[in-house]
């Protein structure tokens, strides 16, 4: 009766999903960092009452899921990949939002809200859609697959 002292995978599991799962954690803490910024960002720039309420509510909400996200993984349950991919959802209307609130166009947008706000919006908006897909398909990746039930 040898117990081995190492750290060693047991049947064939690999090191990588705990540094993947790792990963996944502080890129959804970064996320929510994101959310977080992307709501107070109007009280930073100049904006439109219709953008302000925009960006403190979809801010707020990928703060809140990827925070929630980020709790899962910290308790050791795996990613939310639906939670994530909603964040992703909500980034990307946060990089297009300025130009559909109200049904304006860019112009419009461009004179109501200052430039600093609309490019803030975008570039947020980007990096948090790519990280929190990343995130959604990198956790998806680790479900395991079987036969589907009541199958032979």
């Amino acid at each position: 009766m040898s117990e081995s002292t190492t750290n060693e995978p047991v049947s064939g599991e690999s090191r990588t999903r705990d540094d993947d799962a790792a990963g996944r954690k502080w890129l959804s803490g970064f996320v929510s960092l994101i959310g977080l910024w992307i709501a107070v960002s109007p009280f930073v720039y100049e904006q439109e009452p219709a953008m302000l309420w925009n960006n403190v509510l979809i801010g707020g909400a990928i703060f809140l899921l990827a925070g929630y996200n980020y709790y899962r993984i910290s308790n050791a349950h795996p990613t939310s990949t639906g939670v994530m991919s909603l964040v992703a959802l909500l980034a990307l209307w946060i990089a297009v939002s300025q130009w559909a609130i109200d049904g304006q166009f860019a112009m419009d947008a461009l004179e109501a809200a200052g430039i600093g706000l609309i490019w803030s919006n975008i570039v947020s908006g980007l990096v948090a859609a790519v990280l929190s897909a990343y995130i959604a398909y990198a956790g998806g990746r680790d479900v395991r697959t079987g036969t589907a039930a009541g199958t032979r």
